[in-house]
Order: structure tokens, then sequence, then C-alpha cells
């Protein structure tokens, strides 16, 4: 792995630099200057697998060197280096994140040799050839096709009960299996759909691949609370609420066991039908969620609006909320004000323990992540229901949870 380091303070550049070597890491350069640092970036474009950066320099700050990093296409990984505060450094990190830059971290000085290790344990010299792969793109021809020939499937993530542990239900996350790349995640391909006119037609085979999978499940005695992602352009149609009752009848699946998690990731193009649709939705024993709370167009006039009953938080506001401030803050505004709705609220992105115990102690509902599983094709949830089974007690003390108001 080839690596630069910039940074202006010439005590912590050579820190760093043998820190890395300390480390193993034997190609190392150095730029105390950030222009310098670009101006080799120019000269030997692809040379730098990793980059650690300071946000706080003379002549050029961080923020205008990633400016630079977009401009220069540069595919590596980034890790931002910083002694300010910690809010500056995560809006730094989400700005880099933002330009579709490569994030590995953030690290607050003083580094820490063992974090800085963590840290490059997660990344490999191949993270160009991977970021290139990840960067093909698709037409809408190619996709409606891979629609039309079946090639879209379902997988699922549990939900899991805080009070409990006993898992109550699963998201649907469509894939596409791709024929020559393989395995597509839904970033890649569902913004393609929507602006190519074809989700409709995504999201009715995701939902009827989805109630057949509910339907043996519930042959099988599994009775899951069943999840399906809606994009707004799904809800112009006003008989959309009657295809989704028609769908579920046809699988005996109970209306009442289905969620529709929506999305608004851009404003609602006909309000007036939306509202509609959403109403008559509930009216059905549809249950809704606003899904992504707090970010987005997902916001406070949704909820007045329409009939939510279930609202999920962003991942952004859960993972490692229990050790910073902000989010905590974030986090208890939204649990308390869902409860004060009547709202069932759910956490995703649930990393660790540290996040289950936070989330549980703060009195969220139901819990999702990779604390408790990945997404995984519906063959594989009966074994993965029994080994969590053998989880429970660890995650369920005796001890009443008194929630954090």
């Amino acid at each position: 792995m080839r690596i630069l380091v910039v940074d202006d303070d010439t005590f912590i550049c050579r820190l760093l630099v043998r820190q890395l070597q300390t480390l193993g890491f034997r190609q190392v350069i150095a730029c105390e200057r950030a222009r310098v640092a670009v101006e080799h970036l120019e000269q030997q474009p692809g040379s730098i697998n990793l980059i650690l950066c300071d946000l706080q320099m003379p002549e050029m700050d961080g923020i205008e060197f990633i400016r630079h990093l977009v401009r220069l296409g540069y595919a590596g990984a980034l890790v931002l280096v910083s002694g300010e505060d910690e809010r500056i450094l995560q809006s730094a990190e989400r700005l880099a994140r933002a330009h579709r830059l490569r994030v590995a971290g953030a690290l607050f000085k003083p580094v820490s040799s063992e974090r800085l290790q963590r840290l490059l344990e997660q990344e490999t010299p191949g993270v160009s050839t991977q970021r290139d792969a990840e960067s093909r793109s698709y037409d809408a021809d190619e996709l409606a096709r891979g629609i039309e020939t079946g090639e879209l499937v379902n997988h699922y993530q549990p939900k899991v009960d805080f009070a409990s542990a006993q898992c109550t239900g699963v998201e649907t996350l469509v894939r596409w299996r791709h024929p020559q790349d393989g395995l597509v995640y839904p970033d890649r391909f569902v913004a393609l759909a929507e602006a190519a006119g074809l989700i409709d037609g995504l999201m009715r085979t995701v939902l009827r691949n989805a109630l057949r999978d509910a339907r043996q499940w519930r042959e099988q005695g599994l009775e899951l609370q069943l999840a399906v992602n809606v994009s707004m352009d799904n809800l112009q149609g006003l008989d959309f609420p009657d295809l989704v009752e028609q769908e579920a009848l046809a699988a005996g699946v109970p209306l009442s066991s289905l969620v529709l998690e929506v999305t608004e990731s851009h404003l609602m193009k006909n309000r007036q039908d939306a509202l509609d649709i959403l109403t008559r939705l509930r009216l059905k024993r549809i249950s809704l969620s606003i899904d992504d709370f707090g970010t987005g167009h997902s916001s406070l006039a949704q909820l007045r609006d329409i009939p939510f009953n279930e609202l999920k938080i962003d991942r952004s506001f859960v993972h490692g909320a229990w050790r910073d401030a902000a989010l905590h803050t974030i986090l208890n505004a939204s649990l308390d004000m869902a409860r004060k709705l009547g709202m069932k609220t759910v956490a995703e992105g649930i990393e660790d323990r540290a996040d289950w115990d936070h989330l549980r102690q703060a009195g969220c509902d139901v819990a999702q992540g990779w604390f408790i599983a990945k997404a995984m094709p519906a063959e594989h949830l009966p074994d993965w229901l029994q080994a969590w089974d053998e989880r429970r007690s660890e995650l369920t003390p005796t001890a009443p949870v008194i929630p954090d108001r």
C-alpha cells in the first residue's frame, strides 16, 4: 500500500510516518503542504492508495484538499485527521462521502497507534481496483431485461424486538443477480429505475417475491412482519393500494403483516395523489413506516400529513450515539416524539453491543443492523432464527429497562 501523509505540523507528520512504518507500511510519502500533495497526485495519478490528511492547514485546508481529490478523480481511500471539534471532523467526513470519496475513517490527534492499526486493517492494496469495479454503470435497457428475465432477487434483514430480543419481522432488500457482475446492490440501480420509468415493474417484482417467501415462512410456522421499500415514484397511480392488496391476497399473506417503508428521496411530484394512496393503504390495515427519518425530505411535515405508524431512525443517528452528544440528543428527541405520536420506533444501524444497549435503554422498540444480522437469502432465515435463539438470553437482562426520557 502506497500512503500519502499530509499535515503541516512537522512533528505530527513525522510521527504518523513512524507509526505507519512500525506497522509495516514502507511506501509512505510525507507532505507538509497540501499544495505539494496535490502536485504529486497531478503528476502521478493513481500512485497513492491511501491518504491521511489533516483538516487545519495553512494555504490550503483539508476541505479545499478534498475538492482537489474530487477534481483529480482520486480512487484510493481517505483518512481525515484533526485536533478540531468532533462535529467539524464529522461534517468533513460526511462531505467527503457526499463527493463519493472512499472515506476509511477519521482520527483525532494525538493519533493512537492502536486506532491507526485497526483502521488500516480494513484497507487492502486493491482499493483502487475495487473502486473501479464498483463504478460500473448500467443502462435502462440492461436493467429492464434484468427485471423481465427474473434477475432481481430479495435478501432479508431481520428486525428484532429490543425488550424480548425476539425476531418479529424482516426488511426486504432487493439485489440484482447480474450475469456478468454478480450480486449488484440497490444503490447502483434503483435511481436508474426511477429515472427510466422502471420503478413500478421493479417494485411489483420485489413485492411479489417477498410475499411468496413470506407465505413459505408462514407454512413453516414463522409469522413475521414483512417490510418492503416503496419509492415516491410508486405513489403516482391511484390503483396502487388495490394492486398491493391483490398481490397479498393472492399470496395468502394478511395485509396486517405488511409494512411499506416510504423514503422520500425527492419531493412528491403529486402530493394530493400520494396522500390519497398512503391514506388508503392505512385503511387497508397496511402499516406505513417513514424510512431514513431525519435525512433527505423525510421530515416533520410528513409526520403531520401522512398517517405513518412507524418511525425508522436513520443509521447515521444510531451507530455511536452512546458516545456522541449530538447524536444522543437527536436520537432521544426522535424517540420521544414518536412515543408521543403513538408510533413504533425502529433503529437501523445497530452495529455493536454498545449500540444495542444504548438504544434498548433509550426505549426504542425494534433493532436492525449488522450486530443482529446482515441481509440474507430467504432460505437462510430459518437456520439464522435457530442460531439467534441461542444469543437472545445474553441480550435480555432480567433488570427492567427504564427509557431515557
